[in-house]
């Protein structure tokens, strides 16, 4: 007689035991620190999040599984494997960076730094989660961890109108992906008559559950077409990142759409392997709307417009997230699985939008309209920001020195043509065309000259005085400084030596 009770691997959920560990440590140590040590908070966070990190290391040479069935040890609901790892790297890396990037912006008259730092490590425990879950119970569980404190964080600049409506619509559209979601998942569980991925890809459905079981996956994959930002689903990003805190708004950038992007590869190639004729055609054109849309709604910022640079990375994402779809549609058509160029683009992007999102922040502490005009001639006034900036933009178009970001769009184009999709890779060409405009427009606007400058520049001859911004501006924070500096780092260490993150990924298949 099998025994009942299970045996938890405690090293293998520690991960997001130990973010979810910090929230709550966080939340109670914020009654009895007094405002003006706030801060203290924020690094305890940030010490949570790099100890989370660390302990990945003893698990790169396993693949644990734990909250097995007694009865079937093959059928557990949490498992470390390498597709794990890689992801719960990019997850908390992410989140890393973003506390960095929050430090300046919690305490005092600003965002409230107990209630902003509990909800950001308990949305990064659901993310931490979500890669390593093998049933869909758990699955759509730590989507909502991962979504539900993102509400909250949207919305947490009290009085402000942008971020409230921001957090409504994000929260409206969340909770449809939500409903449609676990209706797809019902559908499947009465056809399958199991939760387990595994067991889901194997079950033999009754030829009269068929129709069922084929609208359960297509319920789920329009679920999480939501949580990606994939095009007709998209609409909530731009006002949702613009309303939102920019801390917040690189998080849900990166951290959202790994959540997304990892539940999605793990229901259509773990779970749905069977049903490929149906979501691969369905993700390939996913990906070509999304694209397509994303690209050519960025291309049609006013630079003069509020919130333009934010808008521009919003609508930038969306164009990216259809770039990463191409792999997961490319799975469905061949027999090797190509998500290692999803994983491989996914961390190149988390790297330089970080970086990218980074600096609009510094350049937002003087000028808090986060306009494209704002940038004009950043070079002169912070040579090194405008360098990084620069270079985060490089690489998102894919162009030297960016090298890491041309490897990753190369691998991703090669997946689609392996995968005899021809028309998705000339679709996917015409896009990086039309990113590179903007991408490249925007790098100009950096070393432009000072718009103050030109206009002032004959009195402050005769005056001997200046107008605007001194060369080095206001004092930058040392977290957020930190923040361009690790994410300028990564990027030229890829760009150096690009085969390390393609290995990786490429060691990613289940």
């Amino acid at each position: 007689m099998s025994s009942l009770v299970q045996s938890v691997d405690w090293l293998a959920i520690a991960p997001p035991v130990i973010v979810a560990a910090t929230a709550l440590i966080v939340l109670v140590a914020d009654l009895f620190v007094p405002d003006h040590r706030k801060q203290l908070i924020g690094w305890g966070a940030v010490a949570g999040l790099a100890a989370a990190v660390l302990m990945l290391l003893p698990l790169r040479h396993g693949n644990r599984s734990t909250f097995c069935l007694t009865t079937d040890h093959g059928a557990c609901s949490y498992t470390a494997d390498h597709f794990t790892l890689a992801i719960q790297l990019l997850v908390l890396g992410g989140a890393l960076l973003t506390a960095l990037l929050s430090m300046s912006e919690t305490g005092g008259d600003r965002l409230p730094a107990g209630e902003y730092w509990f909800l950001l490590l308990a949305s990064a425990s659901g993310a931490t989660l979500l890669p390593a879950s093998r049933d869909l119970a758990t699955l759509v569980v730590a989507l909502e961890v991962a979504s539900l404190p993102a509400f909250a964080l949207v919305g947490l600049k009290r009085g402000n109108r942008l971020s409230s409506e921001a957090a409504l619509k994000f929260f409206l559209s969340s909770v449809t992906a939500t409903a449609v979601t676990l209706l797809g998942v019902s559908f499947v569980y009465a056809a399958t008559g199991t939760l387990h991925l595994g067991r889901i890809a194997t079950a033999q459905v009754d030829p009269q559950l068929n129709t069922l079981a084929e609208a359960g996956v297509v319920l789920t994959l329009v679920g999480f077409a939501f949580k990606t930002a994939a095009a007709p689903f998209h609409f909530w990003v731009p006002d949702t990142y613009t309303g939102a805190p920019l801390p917040i708004a690189a998080y849900l950038s990166v951290i959202g759409k790994a959540v997304g992007f990892s539940g999605l590869i793990l229901v259509t190639v773990v779970a749905f392997p069977g049903y490929s004729d149906i979501w691969g055609p369905a993700i390939a054109v996913l990906a070509a709307l999304t694209m397509t849309v994303g690209n050519t709604a960025a291309l049609r910022q006013r630079a003069t417009r509020a919130h333009s640079a934010v808008r521009l990375l919003a609508w930038s994402s969306i164009g990216q997230a259809g770039y990463l779809l191409v792999p997961i549609a490319a799975a469905g058509y061949t027999s090797d699985r190509e998500i290692g160029s999803t994983v491989a683009y996914a961390l190149m992007y988390a790297v330089v939008n970080l970086g990218a999102f980074a600096t609009v922040a510094l350049v937002a502490r003087s000028r808090p309209g986060s306009r494209l005009t704002d940038h004009r001639g950043l070079y002169a006034r912070r040579p090194l920001t405008a360098l990084a900036l620069a270079f985060f933009l490089l690489c998102l178009a894919g162009l030297p020195p960016g090298i890491i970001g041309l490897f990753a769009k190369v691998t991703v184009f090669q997946s689609a043509v392996d995968a005899g999709l021809g028309w998705l890779a000339a679709v996917m060409a015409v896009n990086v065309a039309i990113a590179l405009y903007y991408y490249l427009r925007w790098t100009a606007v950096l070393f432009r000259t000072p718009q103050e400058t030109a206009a002032a520049a004959t009195p402050a001859a005769a005056t001997g005085s200046t107008t605007g911004e001194t060369r080095t501006g206001p004092r930058i924070p040392v977290p957020l400084t930190l923040t361009i500096a690790l994410a300028a780092a990564a990027g030229a260490v890829l760009s150096v030596a690009p085969q390390l993150v393609l290995h990786f990924a490429s060691g990613s298949l289940f």
